[in-house]
């Protein structure tokens, strides 16, 4: 795929992920549409785009927002009238047992991470049927590919995206508009600092699962990023992005139900 004077809008481009695919892209002549809930983000976003000369604007966004994700097409349309790539990367994380974690910390979790995904596919899917060749590109996780404890609502939602994708991708077939699902492993964003955690873990154990969740992060956002871009370059249909993402595919298609026996050992803190 070209992605020269291409258009894309990419959520959750304020930091991580979001930014470094942002920077591959510009890299490469595509216009951008920035959207995050952190205004102070998408603005070091931009600055770091600048010197590309690439079309950007900036759209403060919170995914869960319905009214907001309805409103956004015409605004992308308005300034760059067209759209060609879709990319839902805005997301969040929770920690905690099942039982430990509310249901209103799982609910607001789900409205970001999987429904934020379905309501920006829904809102731009008409735009993107009206290109020659255009893509939705739906971050989902390694942890779309495992689940291990203490993750049973970011899981979920993951999971819920790998499946929204593939579904999709089925239905679309033949279309000028394809899918595709992205499952990163351990990337060095700032998602498990930020992240929430159940009510009731003492400080020390709050500490001590961040950490180990830090000790996991290591590849640099810009290479994840430069991964997406040339995955979507390919027209792949599924991106693992990390050597971590791509041993737990394989050990999970062998080992679909003990998997985790074999995988815990290299995540324990």
């Amino acid at each position: 795929m070209n992605l020269q004077d291409r258009v894309a809008v990419i959520t959750g481009a304020g930091s991580g992920i979001g930014r470094a695919t942002a920077v591959s892209l510009a890299r490469r002549g595509c216009h951008l549409a920035l959207a995050d809930i952190d205004g102070a983000g998408l603005a070091q976003t931009a600055a770091a785009i600048e010197a590309f000369g690439v079309r950007t604007t900036c759209h403060r966004l919170d995914v869960a927002d319905r009214t907001l994700v309805q409103a956004l097409p015409a605004q992308v349309l308005t300034d760059h009238g067209r759209v060609d790539l879709l990319i839902n990367n805005a997301g969040v994380a929770l920690g905690g047992y099942f039982e430990q974690v509310s249901e209103a910390d799982f609910d607001w979790l789900m409205e970001i991470n999987f429904h934020g995904v379905v309501r920006m596919t829904r809102a731009f899917l008409p735009h993107l049927r009206a290109g020659d060749d255009t893509r939705i590109v739906n971050v989902s996780s390694l942890y779309g590919l495992i689940s291990p404890p203490g993750q049973a609502a970011y899981s979920a939602s993951k999971f819920a995206v790998r499946g929204f994708s593939n579904a999709l991708r089925h239905e679309l077939q033949g279309s000028n508009v394809a899918v595709t699902v992205v499952h990163p492993g351990g990337i060095a964003t700032s998602i498990a600092k930020n992240a929430r955690v159940a009510d009731g873990l003492s400080t020390e154990e709050i500490r001590r699962r961040k950490a180990v969740a830090e000790k996991l992060l290591r590849m640099p956002p810009e290479k994840a990023g430069e991964i997406i871009v040339r995955g979507i370059e390919r027209r792949k249909s599924r991106i693992l992005v990390g050597m971590d993402a791509r041993i737990a595919a394989i050990v999970e298609r062998i080992a679909p139900v003990g998997y985790w026996s074999f995988l815990k050992l290299g995540v324990k803190g």
